[in-house]
């Protein structure tokens, strides 16, 4: 990836690490999960909606788009995160984050029912199971109790969380990052509304609680969903998700540096197999074609032509010093050529 993809990876990696602490706390309070989702969307929405106005031609995004928009609201917001969010008042929030780690080989799986044509190549393979390898050693040894039901909403969370990258990278590519989002989260903001107040709480929550939830709206959702929209159209949609990969990897070193947890050598192994399957899972596979923009016509736009791997560029340097091909409509002229 380039410079800007490994920063947004790294920044994905910190601002979707923390939701599930933040999830806890709340739902723990306790806040019902229809509520903590209505505050993270209608917050995410409040600071997103005025900069999308002020692009301009939202409207016509929408009613262009509202299709693919729909099933991107649904299949990654109003879904999941109820789902997550209702399966963490019985799971510890380790327990979630492994089993939302396994986002990246869900994705690779669907990628194909989608048209995803990108060879994953050797290394790439070997990086997702150093990366689950490495979720595995650092979150077993931390896992608690869980009824079947929450371990299913997980599931579902992880299915949502796989296929919405994928919608958006082949029907929404096109949009802009804030007409996608805001929109989204408004209509979430709007589903959840009447469950919200009526479980609304019957006193104010603590600040800490209160924290939580403005982190969760500000942080983990409005900045969080700019940068992983950025991440897909700048590495793709199945390495942007191996970024969950990381995430259970910061829990454990904020609970290190701020809370004076032990640091032990299976966590030190693990932060070393997470990180080396992350670099593998989203390196490039060498002498795949891409394709580029070139000027076709002046006037007419732009068509696409192949990149060349090595083998295509030896091949047709190998033409040219053999001259163009004789054509049999032409032959005095060939001839003359060769003279």
């Amino acid at each position: 990836m380039t410079a800007r993809g490994w920063f947004l990876f790294s920044l994905m990696g910190v601002v979707w690490g923390i939701p599930y602490l933040l999830i806890k706390v709340a739902v723990d309070a306790p806040l019902s999960p229809s509520m903590v989702v209505f505050t993270r969307c209608a917050l995410g929405a409040a600071l997103l909606l005025p900069f999308a106005i002020r692009q301009g031609g939202l409207p016509a995004t929408v009613r262009t788009h509202w299709r693919p928009m729909l099933a991107f609201a649904c299949i990654e917001i109003i879904g999941p995160w109820w789902t997550l969010t209702d399966a963490e008042r019985h799971l510890s929030s380790s327990t979630a984050g492994l089993l939302i780690a396994g986002v990246p080989i869900v994705g690779v799986a669907l990628a194909r029912f989608f048209g995803e044509t990108e060879r994953l190549g050797v290394r790439r393979v070997v990086g997702l199971g150093l990366g689950l390898a490495g979720v595995g050693v650092l979150t077993v040894p931390h896992l608690t109790g869980g009824d079947a039901r929450s371990l299913a909403e997980v599931l579902l969370t992880v299915i949502g969380y796989a296929t919405a990258p994928l919608i958006a990278a082949r029907y929404l590519k096109a949009v802009p990052t804030l007409q996608l989002i805001a929109p989204c989260l408004a209509l979430a903001a709007l589903v959840y509304a009447p469950a919200a107040a009526m479980t609304w709480p019957s006193e104010m929550p603590s600040p800490s609680v209160l924290a939580a939830l403005a982190t969760l709206g500000v942080v983990c959702t409005a900045v969080a969903f700019v940068a992983f929209l950025e991440l897909i159209k700048e590495a793709g949609p199945t390495r942007a998700t191996v970024f969950t990969y990381v995430n259970p990897a910061v829990a454990v070193a904020a609970g290190a540096i701020f809370l004076s947890e032990p640091l032990t050598a299976a966590i030190v192994a693990a932060f070393t197999l997470i990180l080396a399957g992350s670099v593998l899972a989203t390196a490039s596979v060498r002498g795949a074609a891409t394709t580029r923009p070139v000027l076709a016509n002046p006037g007419r736009g732009a068509a696409t032509r192949p990149v060349l791997g090595h083998a295509g560029w030896r091949g047709r340097a190998q033409r040219l010093r053999r001259g163009p091909e004789p054509r049999p409509d032409r032959p005095d002229r060939d001839e003359a050529r060769a003279r």
